[in-house]
């Protein structure tokens, strides 16, 4: 997104003032709760929510900002008797948000990748480095009640977790805590292999997060989201000239130039794709898992959610 954010890269037609927010949880609770932006980088699984419990007030681009692999987000008190994934059962688990992408990605891993049975844990939501709320969400109620509490003790889900008071954290960011205290551990030390299979075996990169345009603007402007589209590829293809050019490394990584060999093997040559068809595999497993986990009442079919942009079969 920088060639967009710092002008050099501008779509046809529209003049783009670009508001960058530390949080991305401050831009969609000001996205969803005010329709305060034009267009915006948007919680994927809050988009879909939305769309599938009859809010339409926004379109969306097949431009996906944020990708995260999740399996070496799952943390575990060592005391709680976590050995296996289906140890979680039965426990009480931390996240920021029940309805953060992350975690319904997560919950969807532990669910179809290692059979845990998500209706006996006991949900306990809540900030992780401080106490209170994550965020002022405004996304869509489930459609089914869920055993969530929400932390009242006025202290950070990663201290209770370090005291033994929540068994487990499931998330969007490692704590802090992590490699401090010996009491809180990773559940899947293995987790790259774990999500390097995940992808070989399924075509699974999780989505985080989309880019969403008010309707209303779309309705107004048609050709606005196809000009859009091709500024976000034509943004996206000069990032990745960049990180291949080995004479200055574009990251504080050291061995940069053998990851992007090794990702390129992986991943045939575009980790990152934009467009519906190289994402349908993953697009589908996270409507599957928003329609299981009662997000939305069924399955909706991919074409319905994203705006189609003439001649792009994904770039």
């Amino acid at each position: 997104m920088e060639a967009i954010r710092e002008g050099v890269v501008r779509p046809e037609g529209a003049d783009l003032t670009c508001i960058t927010l530390k949080s991305g949880r401050d831009v969609f609770d000001r996205m969803v709760g005010g329709s305060e932006f034009d267009v915006a980088e948007l919680s994927a699984s809050e988009f879909i929510s939305l769309n599938g419990q009859g809010d339409r007030r926004f379109v969306a681009l097949p431009v996906f900002p944020s990708r995260v692999f999740r399996h070496g987000y799952i943390f575990v008190n060592t005391r709680a008797g976590i050995r296996t994934a289906k140890d979680i059962e039965g426990k009480r688990v931390g996240l920021p948000l029940y309805t953060q992408t992350a975690a319904l990605w997560l919950r969807g891993h532990l669910a179809h990748q290692f059979g845990v049975d998500l209706s006996t844990i006991h949900w306990v939501q809540g900030a992780v480095e401080q106490g209170g709320t994550h965020g002022k969400p405004h996304a869509p109620a489930l459609l089914r009640p869920v055993a969530i509490e929400h932390n009242s003790t006025g202290l950070p889900l990663a201290t209770l977790l370090a005291r033994g008071e929540i068994d487990a954290l499931i998330g969007s960011r490692r704590p802090e805590i992590l490699g401090r205290d010996s009491s809180v551990a990773r559940l899947f030390p293995n987790y790259r292999a774990l999500e390097r299979e995940l992808y070989e075996t399924h075509k699974i990169f999780p989505i985080m997060h989309l880019v969403a345009i008010r309707r209303e603007l779309h309705e107004r402007h048609r050709w606005l989201a196809t000009s859009l589209y091709k500024a976000f590829v034509e943004s996206k293809r000069r990032t990745l000239v960049r990180l291949r050019y080995a004479g200055s490394l574009a990251a504080m990584l050291p061995w940069l130039q053998s990851e992007i060999e090794e990702i390129d093997n992986v991943f045939g040559g575009d980790a990152w794709p934009y467009g519906v068809e190289p994402n349908r595999p993953t697009i589908e497993a996270l409507v599957q898992y928003m329609a299981e986990q009662h997000f939305i009442p069924r399955i909706i079919p991919i074409e319905e959610l994203f705006v189609a942009i003439p001649g792009s079969l994904g770039t």
